[in-house]
């Protein structure tokens, strides 16, 4: 793999313009008054559901596992009709309104995963599919030594609707601006195959464009079979991301 493909189109200038013209065409929507409170509900639900199952487990559990387990604990409470129609909202509507073009990876709402299709990786806390994520991770791994890291696998419906209100969150409400970091629930390649790679010891900077400048990024880069998802300038509209290794 050449280095331009690897890294896409780094020149500031061209990504600066690129980003103005989208800034026009897609002004960014926040989330609405109206939606403040049940937005705020959901978002403890689903912190409460992880902590009941676990971490590891909340990466694989499907809408109505979810439903479930909140409905069988007093103290979470069962999700009520408005929390399950903005859920719903949320995994249906179209995101090319927030400037992001990425396909569809999950149809339905209530779509599973197969625990026989994939595996935990020891000591990450995170899964991937059998056969080409495990064979490639393994392969990084072995190529790019211990200090290479598994930082997220495979993501289920209910964990990436989780990331992406938490972003939502953490932007003050700026829907626009979270969708290009942490996309909606039915468009992450993370329910396909794709993960995320780092530095072990370097907790939250892995995820953060500093991930270009470590040695582990640029043996990454010597690799033929490696393919990075979201290089600056990518069709997407996502933000780069120089940790998340493409599968499909």
């Amino acid at each position: 793999m050449i280095r331009r493909d690897f890294l896409g189109l780094m020149g500031a200038t061209l990504v600066g313009s690129l980003a103005q013209a989208d800034e026009l065409k897609h002004p960014d929507i926040w989330l609405r008054d109206d939606q403040k409170v049940v937005f705020e509900s959901v978002i403890k639900k689903l912190e409460m559901v992880e902590r009941t199952v676990g971490y590891a487990n909340f990466n694989l559990i499907s809408f109505d596992e979810t439903l479930k387990i909140a409905k069988s604990f007093p103290k979470i409470g069962a999700f009520t009709p408005a929390e399950i129609a903005y859920i719903e909202e949320v995994f249906y509507t179209d995101p090319v309104i927030y400037g992001f073009y990425g396909k569809r990876t999950i149809e339905n709402l209530t779509d599973t995963i197969n625990e026989k299709d994939v595996i935990k990786i020891d000591g990450s806390g995170h899964y991937v599919y059998r056969g080409h994520s495990q064979e490639l991770l393994e392969r990084l791994m072995k190529d790019i030594g211990k200090t290479l890291i598994l930082t997220s696998g495979v993501r289920s419906t209910m964990k990436q609707l989780s990331l992406h209100l938490e972003k939502i969150k953490s932007e003050n409400g700026n829907i626009t601006v979270a969708s290009r970091s942490l996309v909606p629930p039915a468009y992450s390649y993370h329910s396909v195959g794709d993960f995320d790679v780092g530095k072990k010891g370097w907790g939250h900077q892995n995820f953060t464009a500093n991930f270009a400048r470590t040695e582990e990024f640029w043996n990454l880069q010597k690799l033929s079979y490696v393919s990075m998802r979201y290089t600056i300038g990518n069709g997407d509209g996502v933000r780069f991301e120089p940790w998340h290794v493409k599968i499909v």
